[in-house]
């Protein structure tokens, strides 16, 4: 005799096992596919980082849109041969920052932040750390030679 004839397929038909899955709330992040959504993502994150909320839910959102943004870098931006002044002015202008932010960001003077962006002062090793922990990057993107 077949154990299955013993199972009630009416109870199956009635609800599904799949049905719970249509009840799932929408997702709050998705794959970054466009560059309005990168920028909307780091300003986000970047209130996140700022809040001082450090919940358990806040830090696993800091790390899901930190992977988010980092895969989407990966993968649509070339750092490898770009110049760390040009890179810094870049992101400077995505994150609409003005060098009187960023210079109370390193903690140093707008006057020594003019003199890093016109080439006269190189980035210290503690500005690199800073930048690269702002923007998100590896410390690499800033810490290479140019002119």
């Amino acid at each position: 005799m077949n154990l299955l004839c013993n199972f009630k397929f009416d109870q199956l038909r009635a609800k599904p096992p799949h049905t719970d899955l249509m009840f799932m709330e929408t997702l709050k992040y998705k794959v970054i596919k466009t560059k309005r959504q990168y920028t909307n993502y780091c300003n986000v994150l970047e209130q996140m980082t700022e809040s001082g909320n450090r919940s358990q839910d806040v830090k696993d959102e800091i790390e899901l849109l930190s992977f988010l943004i980092e895969k989407y870098d990966q993968e649509h931006n070339s750092f490898d041969n770009a110049d760390p002044i040009e890179l810094l002015k870049s992101l400077m202008k995505d994150h609409k920052m003005k060098s009187v932010e960023l210079a109370r960001l390193l903690n140093v003077s707008t006057g020594l932040v003019s003199d890093m962006l016109n080439y006269k002062k190189g980035l210290s090793k503690e500005t690199i750390r800073i930048l690269s922990e702002k923007f998100k990057l590896n410390q690499e993107a800033f810490n290479r030679p140019y002119n």
